[in-house]
């Protein structure tokens, strides 16, 4: 008892052992209060802010991006409307025209990092994060993906702006759509616009044979209008064209005007990309967007021997069943448009044009005398001659095509165009028989 009165007695008086616990007291009081200010600060920024997530994936993503560029520039933004970033990425946009000729556009949007904005009043925090680990599906097509998002914060009484940025945002980048014809190639897994929209194309302006034209578009309308017909009778809604003829006869550009014509857009299935598998191309035409074409070009290329082989030697992984299956298998989507176009109906196995799998085949041949006619007066209407002068040409025109016909000369309604672009109209009237091949 004596010992432990000592050795207490010892421990008040000593001035290491007072200063030792003094400092033990002093951490653990700042480590409960540090504790203490984390819970609390987490506590308040939960009842005090909201956070909203988008990731890259999501549509919503390129238009919040797309219209924080569009804000008004630091330098003539009104006080306190927006705070200068210093963190930018630059989106690259190209156009690509039907000519070969483009142009590249850039933008600058807000990059990695944290920024701020205020909008109808509210302060805003945009933190923009980018991470090593790739999307799914940027391995399947050997191009790394970078997985991205935004979050915006803001105090919770102003959380019912979110839906009203979005709007405004989802508004300002679908302008730029409106009455124009939307590209989609695959990405990964997932569909994404492809250039900047194209000003759609008059359905007029391609010339097919007569009546081919208003065949096609009956065919298709009708089918749209059908939809709770094929519902009450459980057949598939889906529909497949086949358009077939010599290179240059216009079978993609009817197929690209004809969606315009009907407010659709188009999806470019590339059966050659690397990476491409039956698991993928099943996803992809089981996703395909609203209210779009799927077009499949040169069919006949990727399985003429149903074996599809790039010139560098790489064979897509894409197998004939598995591209069968993914048109009308078990797992086939519906509510879709599949267009595919080939040069060698001839090529195409049995399996692929039977019906039920193609429910429409047409041939979009050379130029017939009617249709170099009608492409003829759709260039040069317009021009100053007089309508019996454009008449008497339009019909020389027509029976230049017809002779050349009974020759055995064939000519492409695109070389006919390219000879009508390049000269005035009585030069291409009088050259027009130079430009038909040899018999």
């Amino acid at each position: 008892m004596t010992s432990d009165a000592s050795l207490l007695s010892f421990a008040a008086d000593n001035p290491y052992f007072q200063a030792g616990f003094g400092l033990l007291g002093v951490g653990a009081a700042m480590t409960v209060a540090r504790t203490g200010s984390i819970w609390a600060a987490t506590v308040l920024r939960r009842r005090m802010l909201v956070s909203l997530e988008i990731d890259n994936r999501d549509r919503a993503y390129e238009w919040f991006l797309a219209w924080m560029a569009h804000r008004t520039p630091p330098e003539t933004s009104r006080a306190g409307r927006w705070m200068r970033s210093h963190e930018l990425s630059v989106a690259t946009m190209i156009e690509r025209r039907s000519n070969g000729s483009s142009s590249v556009f850039f933008q600058l949007v807000a990059g990695p990092g944290t920024h701020w904005f205020k909008y109808k009043g509210a302060w805003m925090q945009v933190k923009r994060q980018r991470e090593t680990r790739s999307m799914m599906g940027g391995q399947q097509t050997g191009i790394s993906v970078p997985w991205e998002t935004v979050t915006l914060t803001t105090l919770s009484r102003d959380r019912t702006l979110f839906p009203q940025l979005l709007a405004e945002a989802r508004d300002l980048g679908m302008r730029g759509q409106e009455g124009k014809l939307v590209i989609h190639t695959a990405w990964g897994i997932e569909w994404r616009p492809f250039g900047k929209p194209r000003r759609k194309r008059p359905l007029k302006s391609v010339v097919l044979d007569a009546g081919l034209s208003d065949k096609i578009e009956g065919d298709i309308t009708a089918f749209l209008g059908r939809r709770q017909w094929y519902a009450d009778r459980g057949v598939p809604y889906r529909r497949a064209y086949l358009l077939h003829g010599p290179p240059g006869s216009g079978k993609t550009s009817f197929i690209q005007a004809l969606a315009g014509s009907l407010s659709y857009d188009i999806c470019i299935v590339n059966l050659s990309e690397r990476g491409l598998a039956d698991d993928k191309l099943n996803h992809l035409l089981s996703n395909v967007p609203e209210r779009s074409f799927v077009l499949i070009e040169d069919i006949d290329a990727a399985f003429n021997k149903r074996v599809q082989t790039t010139a560098d030697g790489y064979q897509s992984s894409v197998t004939f069943s598995g591209f069968l299956n993914a048109l009308d298998g078990v797992a086939s989507g519906e509510e879709r448009i599949v267009f595919m176009t080939t040069n060698h109906v001839e090529k195409l196995d049995p399996a692929l044009i039977r019906p039920g799998r193609v429910d429409f085949m047409a041939l979009v041949d050379n130029a017939s005398p009617v249709q170099a006619r009608t492409l003829f007066e759709n260039f040069y209407g317009e021009s100053e001659l007089v309508a019996d002068e454009l008449t008497r040409l339009a019909q020389r025109v027509e029976g230049i095509v017809q002779t050349k016909l009974e020759n055995g000369q064939r000519i492409s309604m695109a070389a006919l165009q390219g000879h009508f672009i390049r000269r005035p109209v009585q030069e291409a009237v009088s050259t027009l028989h130079e430009i038909f091949p040899a018999p």
